[in-house]
């Protein structure tokens, strides 16, 4: 049986609140949201949200470990309830599409520091940039960054 959003604030050590159950739904519908997004979604089931409510919701969310802050090099902050288990994202450079990528390991790029500097490791975060299907496209790419003979001006 799945648990419902109160039960897993209750396990989190979490009051249940109208704001915590609003930002949650939102999360739910909108992986890799930043705040102002939360924010604005989350009013339309509670209209009196405030930015700091949802700040102060997303911080509890985030130290409980019932949702997860990525910061995309050049991009806001964003949240998403895929927790626990060190997954990484791709970020396309032209529209900024976020997909979840499951764990990369033993192979490169590298998750193990060649030197921890006496740190105990305990996560890897990657990001993986690039261009999704759609922006190839749009910009006659392959991906990989050579243009196709749309950019080359030449007609098909």
């Amino acid at each position: 049986m799945e648990t419902t959003w109160a039960e897993q604030l209750r396990t989190a050590g979490l009051r249940v609140t109208r704001p915590r159950l609003s930002v949650l739904g939102v999360l739910a519908e909108h992986p890799h949201v930043d705040a102002e997004t939360i924010a604005t979604a989350a009013r339309t089931v509670h209209p009196s949200i405030s930015p700091q409510a949802v700040y102060g919701v997303l911080k509890a969310l985030v130290g409980s470990g019932l949702a997860r802050r990525i910061e995309p090099a050049g991009g806001p902050a964003l949240y998403e309830l895929r927790v626990g288990d060190n997954h990484h994202h791709l970020v396309c450079r032209g529209c900024g599409l976020i997909a979840d990528v499951d764990c990369v390991v033993g192979q490169a790029p590298c998750l193990a520091p060649s030197d921890a500097a006496g740190f105990a490791v305990d996560e890897a975060e990657v990001v993986f940039w690039g261009l999704c299907a759609d922006c190839q496209v749009s910009r006659g790419t392959n991906g990989y960054g050579t243009s196709s003979a749309i950019e080359e001006g030449v007609s098909a």
